[in-house]
């Protein structure tokens, strides 16, 4: 972010129309734009040279919402020996949750003494006025306060109708038990369907506004509490670099490591550029740097997607929180803090979550056409009950009727009940979805992205032949070169170790490994390989240029061979021993088994398959070839990547991305729809929008199948939702809804709706 931006956090939004109401207040400022996302609660503002941020927040403030400059980041300043940062509290959801379960614990008795005669004892009704006014007051004011909010604007939201709803319930209930008749000893709720007109003096309301408020509080809850994760993927990404270092400092007395220094361990944040730091293997490697000493293979899949580890030595660069997999390096620090590509990914995994389009929530949308509609005929029915010669009482009866039958009861159980359905049955299938702005997206998605590494792949290194010498037998080949590399770190040498101690050894059965293959005078030459006695025998294995060394040469049939699976883009160690070279293992980041069949899945669904891969072109053309995709893009860097999901876009296209690895992330949170593999790094996950937990890429195509279903049920319910209002308005403007079927009619359209959720139980 340029020294001109600033970034505000933003509270008491609850509709993506709040998010455009602050967007176009801080927009009007002189030279002042603004982005606010809605999913974030994140305003992005680009200013002025000299321009006040905190003119920015009297701004949001003065309409009704609270905003705050955000607070450092853990990263720049960890408090010394500390852990992971943990997650900051947030009053708002908290808030929410005390709202819920006190408005639940007081509604219910409500609802149940309404509903079920039986329970109706002398002055229930006071009772029910004494349990439900804290509810339709306290539990609903956050419903209220936005619809004030949007009055003053000349907005109408599903916070209009709620509110308008349970105040017209609340008031006329209030009217009726304080000058009516239903405040009188021995008051009953009748069940009586009958259409019949009356003063309405006699019934009360007040199980549809606690009903209601405690929907609704239940689906924003929910709704709150899976947006509060998308922060989430910077808090992980910061979590991923090294807390502490062992630098080199000049020694007090003789230093042990190196000439006249000794090593002492620091946390991270006290690392300055041109510090010389210790990375064992094993260990994570600090921050962005040089190698000044050793060699070593280096992880850098997280940052590049690279399949085999990267070999470094002196010279060399290095990047912060990548995994050395083989011997000791001494680093100089290049880059620390936030200018390190650590760094850099965490901010393009922040740009992309705030630049992404939010989906307007349906439900708004259609409230903004319905709740003028709803006013419009309580008036008119208001004026022609009382231009018709009718008492007042039963004009307000008629008008306040329509109001009480508007209140969106199952409007509020549509959208949670489905997910809550939805996502429990994708749960049972290895596929969390993690809010209702995810249904949208797989709706229109096109073309889906998968990356390589991990997802269509194993992500770990294999032996997938073994090319021997004539006269040699193939599994002692395997036997003898396991043996060796069972004493390197290196990830291609353990992938030749298992291999080995996996396979069968003639006329012994299974070999574990080390059993009658101890290595003995080990010796490991960088840059070229191994070798080391086994059973008597003098072993190399390595680079074909280290047997050459040693007189050793493969047979023009065996180097033509290792060509081809080089050309394939494939690793071929070769191995010989006694003078001879005996032939050459090939290892390969091997396809998924079930990758070939998820690929076709995909096709059936309409979409089109990219890879897209930080791997070599070879590596990635064989790999499409095999699971049968057409277009690749290979050797990308993650911020390559985030440009390609970008231009895809561009073209037209509605993108859904699909990766495990911290370098996916940034893709994943700019896509329309994220898809992380849940064997993945968290992430990966947190940026996501739907983890696939079996890591089986037919996953992917179930949960666009299982989120195209949701949403199509959601848009059902609404619809039903909306139609039984509807249909009732026109009753209640006659003046014939009495209480129980208005109850009656209400609790209907929550069965049905909450009956065509649970439909989606039977998702195969």
């Amino acid at each position: 972010m340029n020294a001109n931006s600033v970034e505000l956090e933003i509270g008491g939004m609850t509709c993506a129309s709040c998010a455009n109401r602050i967007e176009k207040t801080l927009n009007k400022l002189d030279g002042v734009t603004a982005t606010v996302n809605y999913a974030t609660e994140k305003a992005k503002v680009e200013l002025p040279d000299g321009f006040d941020p905190a003119t920015l927040i009297a701004q949001v403030e003065d309409i009704g919402y609270s905003a705050v400059l955000p607070a450092p980041p853990v990263a720049e300043a960890p408090s010394e020996g500390a852990g992971a940062p943990t997650e900051p509290a947030d009053p708002e959801l908290s808030s929410l949750r005390t709202r819920l379960l006190v408005s639940t614990v007081l509604a219910v008795p409500v609802i149940a003494m309404a509903m079920i005669p039986a329970l109706q004892f002398t002055s229930w009704q006071w009772a029910s006025l004494a349990l439900a006014a804290p509810v339709i007051v306290w539990g609903a004011w956050p419903f209220h306060r936005a619809a004030w909010l949007n009055l003053r604007h000349g907005a109408a939201t599903m916070d209009t109708l709620i509110s308008m709803g349970t105040l017209a319930a609340f008031g006329w209930s209030l009217y009726a038990l304080f000058f009516g008749t239903a405040g009188m000893p021995g008051m009953r709720h009748e069940f009586s369907f009958a259409l019949q007109a009356g003063d309405g003096s006699s019934n009360i309301y007040l199980e549809v506004g606690a009903g209601v408020t405690v929907f609704i509080l239940a689906g924003r809850y929910f709704e709150k509490r899976s947006k509060r994760r998308a922060g989430a993927a910077l808090r992980a990404l910061l979590e991923l670099g090294a807390k502490d270092v062992a630098v080199l400092r000049p020694a007090a007395g003789s230093g042990t490591p190196g000439s006249g220094t000794e090593e002492v361990r620091i946390p991270i944040a006290q690392l300055a550029v041109g510090d010389e730091f210790v990375v064992r293997p094993g260990e994570k490697i600090a921050t962005d740097g040089v190698v000044v000493a050793g060699t070593s293979a280096v992880d850098a899949s997280m940052l590049t997607g690279e399949s085999v580890p990267v070999e470094v030595g002196a010279g060399d660069a290095v990047a912060g929180a990548t995994v050395n997999a083989g011997g000791r390096l001494v680093v100089r620090a290049t880059r620390i803090g936030s200018d390190t590509q650590l760094a850099q990914m965490a901010r393009l995994v922040e740009d992309a979550q705030t630049g992404k389009a939010e989906v307007q929530r349906l439900a708004d949308r259609i409230s903004g056409v319905f709740v003028p509609i709803v006013i419009a005929i309580a008036v008119v029915a208001l004026g022609a009950w009382l231009g018709v010669g009718f008492p007042a009482t039963a004009a307000f009866t008629a008008a306040v009727a329509v109001l009480v039958i508007a209140c969106p009861c199952a409007l509020g159980l549509a959208t949670p009940t489905a997910l809550l359905v939805g996502t429990g049955r994708g749960a049972q299938l290895g596929i969390l979805i993690k809010g209702p702005e995810v249904l949208e997206s797989t709706r229109k998605v096109d073309t889906i992205v998968l990356d390589k590494t991990g997802t269509v792949t194993s992500g770990r290194m294999e032996v997938t032949d073994v090319i021997a010498e004539e006269g040699t037998d193939p599994p002692e080949l395997l036997r003898l070169a396991g043996a060796v590399e069972s004493a390197s770190e290196h990830p291609i040498a353990q992938a030749v170790a298992r291999a080995a101690a996996a396979a069968p050894v003639p006329e012994r059965g299974a070999q574990p490994r080390g059993e009658g293959s101890v290595v003995e005078s080990f010796q490991n030459i960088p840059g070229r390989g191994v070798q080391g006695v086994v059973d008597g025998r003098a072993v190399l294995v390595g680079r074909e240029a280290l047997l050459a060394d040693w007189a050793q040469h493969l047979s023009p049939r065996v180097a033509a061979a290792k060509a081809e699976a080089e050309a394939g883009g494939k690793t071929v160690i070769a191995v010989g021993w006694d003078g001879s070279a005996r032939g050459v293992v090939v290892i390969a980041d091997t396809v998924k088994p079930t990758s070939a069949e998820a690929v076709a899945a995909l096709k059936r669904l309409g979409l089109t398959p990219i890879l897209l891969t930080g791997d070599n072109e070879a590596v990635a053309r064989r790999i499409a070839a095999e699971v049968g995709i057409d277009e690749v893009i290979a050797e990308v860097l993650p911020e390559g990547k985030v440009d390609v999901v970008a231009r895809l876009q561009g073209e037209g296209r509605v993108v859904a991305m699909v990766g495990d690895g911290v370098n996916d992330a940034p893709a994943l949170a700019t896509a329309d729809l994220g898809m992380a593999m849940g064997t993945g790094t968290d992430v990966a996950i947190e940026a996501s929008d739907i983890t696939l937990v079996r890591g089986d890429l037919r996953t992917a195509a179930d949960a666009i199948r299982l989120s195209r279903r949701t949403l199509g049920t959601i848009k059902t319910n609404l619809f039903w939702a909306f139609a039984y209002n509807v249909a009732a308005v026109p009753i209640a403007a006659l003046g014939l809804l009495n209480p129980m079927l208005a109850g009656a009619a209400m609790a209907f359209s929550s069965v049905f709706v909450v009956g065509n959720s649970l439909r989606l139980r039977r998702f195969r």
